[in-house]
């Protein structure tokens, strides 16, 4: 007899039930080679189904070559078709997706450069969608041009010129799925095995990784209060490239000076090489207004790449990059071979989202709330470590810095504070030259609620009082 249980209540049809507990059984070898499997009227009549259901379920499994027979000979378990170790491994999948949900449950992580995710204006932008997708031209439903629609190319181009001072035609736009991709189309058109960038340190550790993935050799410059230190860049140097975050400079949070920017073009010139700025997030300046774009000073020796992942959602996967005319055929080039285009759907509701002004709307409304929260992360880490605390680079985007006196953030002790369901990143996870930042933490704010921020420094420092290490927390 075949054992196999049926839940009507289930939105699963019996005869997917009866085909997959045919197959897994067949697969983890209770059903072994050859083994005659009861007639369809029989199983049928077993299970109280309709026969069409069983035979449904064995034509999938003949299909697919686990079971064998002929007409009127009977139907058997194929040769070749059992795997007991795919079934065990996709229980312990399973089982470790269980294990890590569980594990993130009521877990307070300060991971910086995510938006407020519940505050997505879903409202807007289900209205636009729904009127894309019914007013769009058929050509959007099919494949596009791999530099991006036009629509949103030529809104870009008047929304960066108005808000970002970038100097640029929309021809020399790329969208892409994101700023991550945008470093990747990069990467790929300038550099090859040994070829050198010259690359703030510290700086985010995917983008040292998408670049020394091509073989490039990293050349950094330290950081301080106004970031890159341009006076250190060698004069003989010959880059392919200069990488900066000038308007926010990631992780350490300083903004780059006019006369430091200055020095950085004119290096640009006498090597003749490219300046790549990173502007991720400087849309959210809190004591002013957003710092003006690097690009506008010299269009043609700086690539600018931007995101919409910090303004609205990293799920959008909405980016682009603009370069100079001499790149751009090439770079849509090297995009056609990345993944054809960037949805074309979600390109016209975003143009549409900048054009009615709502996203402008969507920014104004987000600094505001992220002004509240940074100021409240802010007294909560003054008020549990006072003297022992100094915050820096919170005048602008989603996350702040944290120096403690006497602290050294190590493996084992960001472990201890993981243990207080309360995540941190270290500022060391993002340096080239190491053991210079170790005091230093990132902490994100964005997607965290004004009672997850007072709960989550609290839980900080009670791990840190917990540990053996020199720091006197004000209680």
């Amino acid at each position: 007899m075949l054992w196999i249980s049926l839940d009507r209540t289930l939105n699963t049809p019996l005869k997917r039930q009866v085909y997959e507990q045919i197959r897994k059984l067949i697969l983890q070898g209770e059903l072994k080679a050859g083994k005659r499997l009861p007639a369809t009227r029989q199983l049928a009549s077993q299970l109280g189904v309709s026969r069409n259901v069983i035979i449904e379920a064995y034509d999938q499994l003949f299909a697919e070559g686990f079971l064998d027979g002929q007409q009127g000979s009977g139907t058997f378990v194929a040769q070749g078709a059992f795997l007991a170790h795919s079934v065990k491994e996709e229980n312990q999948l399973l089982f470790d997706l269980q294990k890590e949900e569980e594990e993130e449950k009521d877990v307070i992580d300060f991971r910086s450069g995510i938006p407020a995710l519940d505050l997505f204006p879903r409202k807007d932008w289900g209205r636009l969608t729904k009127a894309v997708c019914m007013e769009a031209p058929t050509s959007v439903f099919g494949y596009d041009h791999p530099e991006g629609r036009f629509e949103l190319r030529q809104v870009l181009a008047g929304y960066l010129r108005r808000t970002r001072g970038v100097v640029f035609h929309p021809n020399q736009l790329v969208i892409t799925s994101g700023a991550t991709q945008a470093l990747s189309l990069i990467a790929q058109l300038l550099l090859s095995p040994q070829d050198e960038v010259i690359i703030e340190d510290p700086i985010t550790h995917e983008i040292q990784t998408i670049f020394t993935s091509t073989g490039a050799v990293l050349h950094p410059i330290p950081v301080d209060e106004q970031g890159l230190r341009t006076e250190l860049i060698p004069p003989n140097k010959k880059p392919s490239f200069v990488f900066v975050t000038p308007s926010h400079q990631f992780p350490l949070g300083s903004i780059l000076p006019i006369q430091r920017r200055i020095q950085l073009i004119q290096f640009a010139r006498a090597a003749n090489c490219y300046i790549v700025e990173d502007d991720y997030d400087s849309e959210f300046r809190y004591d002013g207004e957003p710092i003006r774009s690097l690009q506008g000073l010299d269009p043609d020796k700086v690539i600018y790449i931007g995101t919409f992942s910090k303004i609205l959602s990293p799920a959008l996967r909405l980016g682009y990059v603009i370069l100079p005319s001499s790149l751009t055929e090439k770079c849509k080039h090297v995009k056609w071979f990345h993944d054809l285009h960037t949805p074309s759907l979600n390109q016209m509701v975003l143009g549409r989202f900048i054009e009615t002004g709502s996203l402008e709307h969507h920014i104004n409304k987000m600094r505001k709330v992220y002004k509240k929260r940074r100021q409240l992360l802010r007294n909560c880490l003054m008020n549990e470590f006072g003297q022992w605390v100094k915050i820096t680079g919170d005048s602008t985007g989603l996350h702040l810095i944290a120096e403690f006196a006497n602290v050294e953030f190590t493996p084992r002790l960001i472990e201890q504070i993981n243990q207080h369901k309360v995540k941190v990143y270290p500022v060391e996870l993002h340096t080239i030259e190491k053991k210079k930042h170790l005091n230093k933490i990132i902490l994100g704010y964005g997607n965290l609620k004004e009672d997850e921020i007072i709960e989550g420094i609290y839980r900080l420092q009670c791990a840190l009082k917990g540990c053996a290490i020199n720091v006197k927390i004000q209680r």
